[in-house]
């Protein structure tokens, strides 16, 4: 079993990594550039035709690409301690607070990371994609309304799910920290999320 794997921004080669770290797995890794655009490159491609990370590839030869896919396969082979869940009701929260990072929080802050970072000009113009302003800004204005509809949402919680920590908190720091690094911070006043982005950041996992 193999995984690759890209360092810091790339969020969702994070997300595996952190899951690693906190089921105290240690799966071998192979470092692809993505500042290099390496995971372009045939031997990347040849692999996940869609040139992104990460890739899990297993000892037969088949991958599993995704990072939510690459964590449920490997919970199923080592369900403690359950990070999507150990009853029913657990794994349905895990998964709704999981979808709702991704489609409200994760997708807006996609389009200020492609329509307005330096980082992405050539990525766009490869592909033939015009950069928007108005789509950044939209997707300025809509990831900061729902950190504060997160915020609200978690009151008292400790972790995003519930009382323990779970997928749904790995990929909340994986979309917070990469919105830092586009230039999005918390914003000042949300203290239910910020005291999570501390409890999280100080996860010896927060490092992997």
């Amino acid at each position: 079993m193999k995984l690759y794997d890209s360092t810091m921004p790339a969020p969702h080669p994070r997300r595996v990594r952190m899951f690693l770290a906190e089921k105290g797995l240690d799966v071998p890794r192979e470092v692809v550039s993505m500042a290099d655009r390496a995971h372009k490159l045939p031997a990347i491609t040849s692999k996940n035709a869609l040139g992104q990370l990460p890739i899990l590839e297993l000892d037969d030869g088949d991958v599993i690409c995704e990072s939510i896919a690459i964590c449920r396969y490997l919970e199923a082979l080592h369900p403690a301690p359950a990070l999507f869940g150990a009853t029913a009701r657990e794994t349905a929260e895990i998964d709704m607070w999981t979808r709702r990072l991704e489609f409200q929080i994760q997708a807006p802050l996609s389009q200020v990371w492609l329509h307005a970072h330096p980082m992405t000009e050539r990525h766009m113009r490869e592909q033939g994609m015009a950069r928007i302003p108005q789509a950044a800004d939209e997707g300025r204005s809509r990831y900061l309304s729902k950190m504060a509809w997160i915020d609200q949402e978690m009151g008292a919680r400790e972790f995003i799910a519930g009382g323990q920590v779970s997928m749904a908190d790995i990929v909340g720091l994986s979309i917070v920290d990469f919105g830092r690094f586009v230039g999005l911070d918390i914003p000042p006043g949300l203290q239910n999320l910020s005291a999570w982005h501390e409890r999280m950041s100080s996860r010896p996992s927060a490092m992997a």
